[in-house]
């Protein structure tokens, strides 16, 4: 499997920011289970969950990974991870794996499965949690914030530093949370009185050159914004770099916020204010929910909301 990787990560010992975990999820376990007798794996266990990722290339993923993996590990479970990014290609890969119940769970990082679920012998499948993204049509519990109002915090404070002319790079249309992110532009335009113009609304798939890309047609516009929300820091530094190629000062020209908080928003130039996500702690809560659905409990469908923060640095400022 060459896309499918086995990142079998022994660790010996909690790290101290999960040893609270540990000892939960020992709580949780029948009377007179230790968490070691817990990692025993039984005749029918594989002790291996999968990871459903949409592009392993992302750099928001990672620390959603670490704190599946770090989790997984904690409890004696080892994490495979497979990359949608060439879905067609691994379709039956992600299919053997599951009708030889060679996982014990999975992990959607995104909002489809990566198979057809209707066909009867895909049925069977293994107890599933969704985490960053939120589909209800799936009725999977799932763990992530909540993307409308995070987005509209990032643009109402854009309208509070006399902003008028926003932009909005946005993700794919199929995707929800991309969806719930242009509802909140949307609606902060609307409540302070200014017209949703479509122009203003460019689209990308979640890349450094999808970013540029629509910073480019944002720009050639007869009036083209003076502030830009992304719907993801990876496009946000995109659009960053296309700017200043064009000659223009951010924040002085163009003021500029990304979602997400990934590292690399503390080391641009100038430092993009973001929305930072809790994307550790979001790896984590879907593991343990996922552990205890694997262990018999019952762990009803909805959402489990993340707390955010709109984090402000260099890349936006008021207009004078």
């Amino acid at each position: 499997m060459d896309v499918v990787r086995l990142t079998c990560q022994a660790r010996s010992e909690c790290e101290s920011e999960e040893a609270g975990n540990c000892r939960d999820h020992e709580r949780r376990c029948p009377q007179g289970k230790s968490l070691y007798s817990d990692c025993l794996p039984s005749i029918n266990e594989s002790r291996t969950i999968l990871v459903i990722v949409p592009d392993i290339c992302d750099p928001f993923f990672s620390e959603i990974i670490r704190g599946i993996e770090v989790t997984a590990a904690n409890h004696g479970y080892l994490v495979l991870i497979g990359d949608c990014a060439h879905q067609n290609q691994q379709e039956k890969t992600f299919i053997d794996l599951i009708i030889t119940k060679q996982i014990d769970g999975m992990l959607l990082l995104g909002s489809r499965l990566p198979f057809d679920a209707s066909i009867e012998e895909q049925r069977n499948l293994p107890p599933m949690v969704m985490a960053n993204e939120f589909a209800p049509e799936l009725e999977l519990p799932t763990v992530h914030i909540d993307n409308l109002t995070a987005a509209f915090d990032a643009v109402n404070y854009l309208y509070e530093q006399g902003h008028k002319r926003i932009g909005c790079i946005a993700g794919p249309e199929e995707m929800p949370l991309c969806h719930y992110r242009l509802q909140g532009y949307v609606q902060v335009l609307r409540r302070c009185g200014i017209m949703v113009d479509p122009q203003y609304i460019a689209r990308g798939d979640f890349t450094f050159e999808a970013g540029s890309k629509a910073m480019q047609q944002l720009l050639d516009l007869p009036q083209p914004p003076t502030a830009v929300f992304c719907h993801s820091d990876v496009m946000a530094l995109g659009a960053l770099s296309q700017a200043k190629r064009q000659g223009l000062k951010v924040p002085e020209d163009l003021s500029i916020i990304g979602f997400d908080n990934i590292d690399l928003t503390q080391f641009c130039d100038p430092p993009l204010t973001t929305i930072a996500q809790p994307r550790y702690e979001i790896g984590r809560e879907a593991m343990l929910l996922l552990l205890d659905q694997m262990q018999g409990q019952h762990v009803g469908s909805g959402s489990r909301l993340m707390d955010c923060e709109l984090i402000i640095r260099g890349s936006t400022r008021a207009l004078p």
